[in-house]
């Protein structure tokens, strides 16, 4: 029995080696990685400047208090500013905290303006944002706020792509809308241009913070640094984490100079968040994500995986219900329930994806993939389709 909680329905397959797209398991069997870690892994397994940067950095001094001033994090903050729309940024260790983080700033930022009241916020059905008190109050979802007593009380929950639903939601006591730019795990659902454009309009219309969460999306996975470019929008707060590390824990609150600006010593803090060890790492990650023509291959892999899929979706209409997402963050929703399909494609198939609500299957390849990787992927999903097709004839005949 193990000595771990049991918060994890997991496979027994274990890794031990990583290159690339692919991982390795205890057998030596390869593995083609159309999850990522959960959107983690952006540079594939490996990755020599990783590698590399961790070791130097290894060498040098792992840890400090944030009481002392770190180099890498000043560095890594200003690329961050620099790249963005933001003038500050706080670090964290995780997606949940970097969302903590941003609550907690669009709050204060209110109550320093001397509008103590001002503390609501608007979040969407089908949202995902952390698993703290905080964050899953945020999410709203009842599966996940089951058993651990009253829900954080200050947000409300309007539908996605719904603008009007947002409306009828604004008080005199809100402060921010809150979304994520491409639901992740909630059922892959991308938003429009347009339902981007009318929330940041709303939000200038009674003053509130537009804040977005990007810690699935964001880092390059749509095709470009943040989602919220698409939409040509600017945001007062966002939150990352996931590929800013690149396997490695790091989160980010990104902010506005004038909505962080009352975040003053004393009202926020993290002991490891943006640690040296920490943060030489996330330097490494910009590297290669900022580095030229590098978000473009991934823009132009992002429309060929759109492409494949759509082929895929014609091939297969009985399984294939709906395709959903932006980039390399993509989304089927299928007739087969879709944790069975999940443990099919690892398992026969040899292919890693995972699953999110609404029965789709979110594929979430590292940023690294070629066409012949999305290919190979799709040519696995199709072979999966005709095993279940075979299986239900052969079920058919024998009844």
């Amino acid at each position: 029995m193990s000595a771990l909680y049991g918060t994890y329905a997991r496979s027994d397959l274990a890794f031990e080696r990583g290159e690339g797209m692919r991982l390795y398991d205890q057998h030596g069997r390869d593995y083609l990685d159309f999850h990522s870690g959960v959107a983690v892994n952006a540079l594939g397994h490996g990755d020599p400047h990783l590698v590399s940067a961790l070791k130097a950095a290894a060498d040098k001094v792992w840890h400090t208090a944030n009481t002392f001033t770190i180099p890498e994090q000043e560095r890594l903050g200003q690329r961050l500013v620099d790249a963005t729309f933001a003038d500050s940024v706080f670090f964290t260790n995780s997606g949940a905290e970097a969302l903590e983080c941003a609550i907690k700033t669009a709050r204060h930022y209110f109550w320093a303006k001397g509008e103590p009241d001002r503390y609501e916020i608007i979040a969407f059905t089908g949202s995902f944002h952390g698993r703290t008190l905080g964050t899953i109050a945020a999410g709203g979802n009842p599966d996940y706020l089951e058993g651990f007593g009253p829900a954080v009380p200050g947000f409300k929950h309007a539908q996605p792509g719904d603008l009007d639903s947002v409306k009828a939601l604004v008080t005199p006591q809100t402060c921010a809308i809150l979304i994520e730019p491409v639901q992740g795990e909630g059922g892959v659902t991308a938003m429009s241009a347009e339902f981007m454009q009318g929330l940041r309009a709303l939000c200038d219309e009674h003053g509130m913070l537009l804040i977005l969460d990007e810690v699935q999306c964001g880092f390059g996975r749509t095709g470009r640094f943040f989602a919220y470019e698409w939409s040509g929008i600017t945001p007062d707060i966002v939150a990352v984490a996931k590929a800013i590390g690149g396997g490695f824990p790091l989160g980010a609150c990104l902010a506005r100079g004038d909505v962080a600006a009352s975040m003053v010593p004393g009202t926020h803090g993290s002991t490891y968040g943006g640690n040296p060890l920490a943060t030489a790492i996330g330097n490494a990650v910009l590297d290669r994500i900022l580095a030229p023509g590098f978000l473009d291959q991934v823009n132009a892999m992002g429309r060929k995986l759109t492409w494949h899929l759509q082929q895929l979706a014609q091939k297969y209409p009985d399984h294939v219900l709906e395709l959903r997402g932006k980039g390399l963050l993509s989304g089927i929703k299928i007739a087969t329930p879709v944790r069975d399909m999940v443990a099919r494609l690892r398992e026969d198939h040899g292919l890693l994806a995972m699953s999110a609500g609404d029965n789709v299957l979110r594929l979430l390849p590292p940023l690294i993939v070629s066409e012949a990787d999305i290919e190979e992927a799709m040519g696995k999903i199709a072979a999966a389709f005709d095993a279940i097709e075979a299986e239900t004839a052969a079920n058919g005949a024998a009844s």
